[in-house]
Parts: structure tokens; C-alpha cells; sequence
């Protein structure tokens, strides 16, 4: 009954391909996801994502430009992302803010909008 038990260990280790020995040496983040999240509300149905390699928590706020050129909050995506940079994207129509974060779990949470 033991052998069988390392033997489903040994199993799961090698299928994870690698990602068990990740957690196992550091505690995992996790972010929240959500495709359109507006004042406290996720309209798609929130989730959670789990940081692999290279990601952080990210959060994207969109921007309708007027036609005095300010800029009115519309709406946020929340996912993990690979290769997470702070910018800033600026169109005629839309500005996109990018914040990425992995100091805690679930950072990416929008403040103040």
C-alpha cells in the first residue's frame, strides 16, 4: 500500500513538470481575474489565478477619452500576466493604465476608480 502511494507521488511530481517544486520552495500568489470589473463589480464572473514563472498581478484600466481630452474611468481587466510592465497606452479614443503587482495576494484589486 506504501509503494503505491510513492508511486502516485512520484506520478503526480513528474506530470507537473516542475510546478510542484515551485511550490514547494515558495508560497504561491494569487490574483484575481476578471475580464470587465466596474465599481466593485465583476460582470463576467470574478476568478483567481495562480502566479507561475515570469507573471505578476496585473490590472488594466481603460479610459474613455472626452472631447476635451480628460480621461473617464470606464472599466478593468484583472488577470496574471507574463512580463508585467507599469505604462501607460494612449490613443485617440482610450487611454489603458497597466499596474502590475506581486507583493501580496490579490493586489490587483483597483483603488480608487
Amino acid at each position: 500500500m506504501f509503494v503505491l502511494f510513492l508511486l502516485c507521488i512520484a506520478f503526480l511530481v513528474c506530470m507537473s513538470k516542475g510546478e510542484f517544486r515551485e511550490h514547494l520552495i515558495e508560497p504561491s500568489t494569487m490574483c484575481y481575474k476578471c475580464t470587465k470589473y466596474h465599481l466593485g463589480i465583476c460582470y463576467e464572473g470574478m476568478r483567481s489565478c495562480t502566479l507561475k514563472y515570469h507573471q505578476t498581478c496585473a490590472v488594466e484600466n481603460i479610459y474613455l477619452l472626452t472631447g476635451k481630452g480628460r480621461s473617464m474611468y470606464f472599466y478593468s481587466k484583472l488577470s496574471c500576466m507574463t512580463n508585467c510592465e507599469d505604462i501607460n497606452f494612449l490613443s485617440f479614443e482610450k487611454r489603458t493604465e497597466l499596474i502590475c503587482c506581486k507583493h501580496k495576494n490579490y493586489c490587483n484589486l483597483p483603488e480608487g476608480v
